[in-house]
């Protein structure tokens, strides 16, 4: 029997279009996940993939509901802007709100506020915890989950390869969230993005060791997490950088 296969996918905003990338030429070396993991935009991401989705109908359908506009204020509230736009849009594009009712096993990780700690969540209000897993610091405002304040799972666990240890015979994990240091640092939005890619490209620099395959997309550090304008060139970036790899499976 071919080995089962786990993929681990980065937070990284905006960049998680090139995920979409990554998974298409997977599938065309015959490659597709038995298990998924993700975080932020790879919580997004991996959910239209457990919902059984193609990685070209994901990418049309998240480009069609313009998932990632954050112009809406939130203040005085916990964050700069809100996630309303993107949780509304991710309910009606997937067409599942439980995890019951995805097609391939996914495990969301978001950083409990409360307890300091990392958790991954493979049942419950997907949309929910898919949102909390989305939040930012000071960015977006945090989500409360049983009583807890959750945010993005990149504080502490950027790069998702834990939930599927010991759960699949191999793990590919995909990174979009390098820095590029020379970035100009202009607005209190700039710092506090600098301030959670520094502390995402510290966690992930030991998570990737528990990966069999390592994925990170040559030029990825070139674009912003925050800036939509370039979905497509990072959908192809990811896609060539893929398909130019040899992965042992």
């Amino acid at each position: 029997m071919p080995p089962t296969v786990g993929i681990a996918l980065s937070g990284g905003g905006v960049k998680g279009f090139a995920h979409l990338g990554v998974l298409k030429a997977l599938e065309e070396k015959g490659i597709k996940p038995d298990l998924l993991a993700g975080v932020s935009a790879g919580a997004i991401v991996g959910s239209f993939i457990a919902a059984g989705k193609r990685p070209e109908e994901a990418m049309e359908l998240i480009n069609e509901s313009d998932f990632f506009d954050f112009a809406k204020l939130s203040i005085p509230n916990r964050g700069i802007f809100t996630l309303d736009n993107m949780t509304e849009n991710l309910e009606k594009s997937l067409g599942v709100r439980s995890f019951a009712d995805l097609k391939i096993p996914f495990y969301v990780g978001a950083a409990n506020l409360e307890k300091a700690r990392m958790e991954y969540f493979n049942q419950g209000d997907l949309i929910k915890i898919i949102q909390a897993s989305s939040s930012i610091p000071v960015l977006f405002s945090p989500v409360e989950i049983n009583g807890d304040l959750y945010v993005d799972g990149g504080l502490f666990e950027n790069l998702p390869v834990n939930p599927l240890l010991n759960k699949c015979d191999k793990i590919i994990a995909v990174n979009v969230m390098p820095v590029k240091l020379e970035e100009k640092i202009e607005s209190i939005t700039d710092i506090a993005v600098r301030t959670f890619q520094l502390k995402t490209v510290a966690n992930a620099m030991e998570l990737r060791k528990k990966a069999d395959v390592y994925i990170e997309p040559t030029g990825i550090e070139e674009y912003n997490i925050l800036n939509t304008k370039y979905s497509q060139e990072l959908y192809e970036l990811g896609y060539d950088y893929c398909k130019n790899m040899e992965i042992d499976i």
